[in-house]
């Protein structure tokens, strides 16, 4: 391995890295990166070959206890030579001592079993323009008002997230909120938020993420009012097959699975509202 070397990532790395993930199928956000940047600034290795990129990793610390794997890329021309293996071992060690959580594509899932991951539920990806009907039409109903999350305090939308997140991230979170381009919606009822939700542009379908609610019919209403402020209606939202409400409330909209990625921890799953969870925020950075 002569001429391989680790380092962190630049910002022009970091554009190669998401070009990447957009060649491998992941379909990333068009400006995930600057969010990504805040959440760690270190937590992005590259892996060069006589200074050249060939290899990726975020090893993305939170708080002190916990830290998510994503990005996990060899280039196809040096697949089989030990360089991902290596550019993995450093990740780990970065998160040394902490609960680590991936999102693990199916052809990798047994090589994490063998690092000490085990599978939680899986996330499948839920692709399509949602269709309207009189049952799934939104949560007004309901007595909540669907707002931009712009008009309501930080900590309180920061205090929501972290009822679906195993630490704090606030902020990733303001980042991810408030990126240009971007549409963030809340659903609020009495003064509490029921329900929040991001779409982002992509090169294919438009990702929402994260999705939560506290029922269906909020879902619904958040999916349908963020699909509004895509070019063509087309969505694609990564659902945590453990909710089984999110799943049938996806496939009841005629949205079908198009991806799928087994979110997989060192330890036991963190507690998390699983019940309110209709899409994850980012099967790269959990």
């Amino acid at each position: 391995m002569t001429g391989f070397e680790i380092t962190g990532a630049s910002a022009a790395d970091m554009e190669t890295i998401r070009t990447w993930a957009d060649e491998e199928g992941w379909n990333p956000g068009d400006s995930d990166r600057f969010a990504f940047a805040v959440a760690d600034p270190a937590g992005f290795l590259v892996g060069r070959i006589d200074g050249e990129p060939v290899a990726c990793i975020s090893a993305v610390r939170y708080g002190s206890a916990f830290g998510f794997i994503g990005f996990y890329i060899a280039r196809p021309a040096v697949r089989g030579r030990g360089y991902g293996i290596r550019l993995w071992h450093a990740g780990m060690e970065r998160l040394d001592g902490r609960l680590v959580g991936l999102d693990g594509v199916v052809d990798q899932q047994d090589n994490y079993r063998k690092s000490g991951f085990r599978s939680a539920w899986n996330n499948v990806r839920y692709e399509g323009v949602p269709a309207v009907n009189g049952s799934n039409a939104g949560a007004d109903g309901a007595g909540a008002e669907v707002v931009d999350a712009a008009s309501l305090p930080f900590g309180q939308l920061a205090a929501y997230d972290r009822r679906f997140f195993p630490a704090s991230r606030d902020a990733f979170l303001s980042a991810w909120t408030a990126l240009p381009g971007r549409t963030a919606l809340a659903a609020v009822r009495d003064g509490r938020i029921e329900g929040l939700g991001v779409v982002r542009p992509c090169s294919g379908a438009s990702r929402i993420g994260p999705l939560y609610a506290s029922t269906p019919g909020i879902a619904a209403a958040l999916l349908h009012r963020l699909a509004e402020h895509t070019p063509d209606g087309a969505v694609a939202v990564d659902v945590p097959d453990a909710n089984p409400a999110a799943t049938a409330l996806l496939a009841g909209l005629g949205l079908t699975p198009s991806f799928e990625a087994a979110r997989m921890y060192t330890g036991p799953a963190p507690e998390v509202e699983l019940a309110g969870m209709y899409g994850v925020t980012s099967l790269e950075l959990g």
